[in-house]
């Protein structure tokens, strides 16, 4: 492949807005206990819960890492020493 081919190439899909907005969320500081999920209530309309199942397939996905490399590096390592520890 050349880099003319490359070039003429469609470039792969980027995130959702939805998959943006986990990762934005993530990123901010919580005030105290409770602040998290309510604002993932109020500001994305899913449950916690929900939240937490998107937030980990998306870790996955190295559309996320191109996106967003500290936020998805640092919820890799805070995954991989929970693991460690059971």
């Amino acid at each position: 492949m050349t880099a003319s081919d490359a070039e003429s190439e469609p470039a792969a899909p980027g995130l959702s807005d939805r998959d943006r907005a986990l990762l934005a969320l993530e990123r901010r500081p919580w005030a105290g206990p409770g602040a998290k999920e309510r604002a993932i209530r109020e500001e994305l309309g899913i449950s916690p819960v929900r939240y937490y199942q998107l937030l980990n397939a998306l870790i996955e996905d190295e559309r996320a890492l191109r996106e967003d490399p500290v936020t998805v590096n640092r919820l890799r390592r805070l995954r991989a020493a929970r693991r460690e520890r059971r």
